[in-house]
């Protein structure tokens, strides 16, 4: 068994030089592992109005316009207003030139459920996160918006399933048997009645539907950590999870049903949850990774995917940063590879890519007990792009930020109809979208203006691929449709 308190001084693993075949990012991948990938002269972008009021929101290449939507606390049909930090969605074909988005909400909290309508479901009463439907055009003009799912917490990213639903991840682990996480900067002494008003245990996946009602009930063997996002394979029929333990180290994990969700048409509890390793014992990824660089990948075993912790006379015994490593200690004790801070993942012909939003750069060295939260999160890095070939058993760097100026912490990404990766934006600076080609050239297609604290989130293209639809993720949130010559940008 690894020494968990010091498999992060471990050296990385060994690479492997082995053939792909083909797949989108194949022409990049060819070249030698430490070359720079290009840079895409990006188009000119220019502050553009919105289309919904006029005000500049946007930087976006010529022929580009947008219209924003959806702004919380707006008043939804059935009851209720829409919650804000508005963050993973997806997007699904809803006829007659519409699309219905089904929208995270990034909401912590235990002061009750956002809506109390009649037929909702609701999983915690006191939790304040959730999704929503949107019935919205290619646009931007929204016919309604309607509760989904309530009762959730810190709804962050997720995926679409071929079967029409979207599997909603909660990034927090409260429940009544753990005290507050970081989100509510509480210290434990005073957090005991907020999170003791919390009826549930948190830090599932969901799965929400397009056609008919959630059932509000977690997939708890997909695992009790800090989910960030999802995305179903069809090559495998498995599920692959991203981790952001924001100030510890990170794991991907694979969550294989009991009955495959292709016959099926659900994602049901009961199946196994693994994590990803690379070599013998527990591999640091978390610093310079050559681009190109690839590494043979096995998969150990989560025996227990969804812990619970004792409780004295009703209240908590266990702090959050013993709690969120739980799993992943799991893993690592078995040999699986640390990450920093996994967070968008999407899947596209055979392939699943994921983002590392402070991968890079040194290695990290911070002992999982010890949490990197005073430098920022667990990384040193700007970002990585990193591919899984989960049928050939490889894994891959695709893209590594060497600045600031050319990847900043990318977060959320999806795909294009032409395999072009669509990678927002998170930190404090001017936040961009960014679109890394299957030759892996990047190019800055939007930026927003000087608001405060936004990040993009949510990216999805309305099934046509006419409209990229994406969230400003704030308190005060907003959902903006973007349409124009994609074509023009290689999207």
């Amino acid at each position: 068994m690894v020494d968990r308190r010091s498999f992060l001084k471990g050296s990385t693993a060994a690479a492997v030089g082995l053939a792909l075949g083909g797949g989108p990012f194949q022409g990049f991948v060819a070249r030698s592992a430490g070359a720079a990938g290009p840079r895409v002269p990006s188009p000119p972008l220019t502050p553009v109005p919105d289309l919904l009021d006029g005000v500049e929101r946007l930087k976006l290449p010529s022929g580009f316009a947008y219209r924003s939507s959806d702004p919380t606390g707006a008043p939804m049909a059935f009851g209720g207003n829409l919650p804000g930090n508005h963050d993973g969605m997806g997007a699904f074909g809803a006829g007659g030139g519409r699309v219905l988005l089904i929208r995270n909400h990034e909401v912590n909290g235990s002061t009750g459920a956002y809506t109390d309508a009649a037929g909702v479901p609701t999983y915690d009463p006191a939790a304040r996160g959730g999704n929503t439907y949107s019935l919205i055009d290619l646009r931007g003009n929204v016919e309604r918006t309607w509760p989904a799912l309530a009762g959730t917490q810190m709804n962050c990213a997720g995926g679409s399933t071929p079967w029409r639903t979207w599997i909603s991840c909660e990034e927090s682990v409260n429940g009544p048997d753990v005290f507050d996480d970081f989100t509510r900067f509480g210290a434990p002494p005073e957090t005991y009645e907020q999170n003791a008003r919390l009826q549930e245990t948190h830090g599932y996946i969901f799965e929400v539907p397009v056609d008919g009602v959630a059932s509000a009930e977690p997939v708890t063997h997909a695992g009790r950590f800090a989910h960030e996002a999802a995305v179903f394979d069809p090559t495998t029929g498995s599920i692959f999870l991203t981790e952001d333990n924001f100030g510890f180290g990170s794991g991907l994990y694979r969550y294989d049903p009991p009955v495959d969700p292709r016959r099926s048409k659900r994602i049901e509890d009961g199946g196994t949850l693994w994590m990803l390793a690379v070599g013998a014992t527990s591999a640091n990824l978390t610093g310079n990774q050559p681009r190109g660089t690839r590494y043979s990948v096995r998969w150990v075993r989560i025996d227990e995917p969804n812990p619970q912790f004792p409780m004295v006379e009703g209240l908590p015994t266990t702090i959050n940063n013993r709690a969120i490593v739980n799993v992943g200690e799991q893993g690592w004790d078995a040999g699986g590879a640390v990450f920093s801070r996994l967070e968008g993942i999407a899947a596209d012909k055979g392939v699943v890519y994921f983002t590392s939003t402070q991968g890079g750069g040194d290695p990290e060295m911070v002992d999982w007990v010890n949490s990197a939260e005073g430098r920022g999160g667990f990384g040193r890095g700007t970002g990585q792009v990193w591919a899984l070939h989960p049928r050939k058993g490889i894994l891959e760097v695709v893209y590594q930020s060497t600045s600031t100026e050319d990847l900043r912490l990318p977060d959320n990404v999806s795909t294009s109809r032409r395999g072009t990766l669509i990678l927002c934006e998170d930190n404090r600076g001017p936040n961009r979208l960014q679109a890394l080609d299957r030759w892996g050239g990047l190019t800055t297609f939007a930026e927003r203006l000087d608001l405060p604290n936004v990040e993009f989130a949510g990216t999805c293209f309305s099934p046509d691929g006419r409209t990229l639809y994406v969230n400003l993720n704030t308190g005060s949130a907003l959902t903006v449709a973007i349409w124009g010559p994609w074509h023009t940008l290689g999207i």
